[in-house]
């Protein structure tokens, strides 16, 4: 009788198991396809938080650098925003995949609620599927509450429709925050800051 049962559990899951990997792989390479086609890497828990201290907080935080500075450490994925009196705002961030991470320093030189997305062409031959742009306000917009534009650059902070890929390595060269951390930060600096990438 009991092996009849594990026979009976092994065809049901066997029928419908495909069907749910597919819509599975299907949703995964959407997702991929949105981080620059890296795979996730994450740690839940079993409550599906991420087991990973990436949200906004006060730290201790000796810089060199002048208050009102934005300090990113790409190793630690870090964004530090340098206060008064060896203090900054930590903010956890997703950075760029490997070939993709760079170092400089520049100012933003725009800021942009609910922004557009046009990937370049350098992307959308890289990444078959993009579209050719997608309009603020999509929930799949890859940057998206609010973004700030570094220099001449292509880069820029910004915020994700996929706040799972805040820690990870899976960008092409932009800095990624939540949105409601984000929308934080984008309140706290004035066009003009200085970004030191390191």
């Amino acid at each position: 009788m009991l092996t009849r049962r594990v026979a009976t559990l092994i065809a049901v899951t066997a029928l419908f198991g495909p069907v749910n990997l597919a819509q599975a792989q299907s949703d995964n390479e959407r997702q991929d396809m949105l981080r620059g086609g890296s795979t996730k890497k994450g740690i839940y828990n079993v409550l599906g938080l991420d087991g990973t201290d990436f949200s906004r907080t006060a730290v201790r935080y000796d810089s060199k650098y002048a208050p009102g500075t934005i300090v990113i450490n790409t190793a630690e994925r870090r964004l530090y925003l340098v206060q008064g009196g060896g203090n900054a705002l930590r903010y956890g961030i997703g950075v760029g995949k490997v070939g993709f991470q760079w170092k400089g320093t520049h100012k933003i030189t725009a800021k942009k609620e609910f922004p557009g997305w046009t990937p370049p062409p350098e992307m959308r031959a890289r990444q078959k599927g993009l579209p050719a742009h997608m309009k603020g306000g999509d929930p799949d917009n890859p940057l998206g509450t609010h973004a700030m534009y570094l220099g001449s650059t292509l880069y820029r902070i910004h915020g994700s429709s996929d706040p799972d890929s805040v820690g990870e390595a899976e960008s092409s060269g932009c800095f990624r925050l939540r949105n409601v951390d984000v929308a934080d930060l984008y309140k706290r600096v004035p066009v003009g800051t200085t970004v030191v990438v390191q």
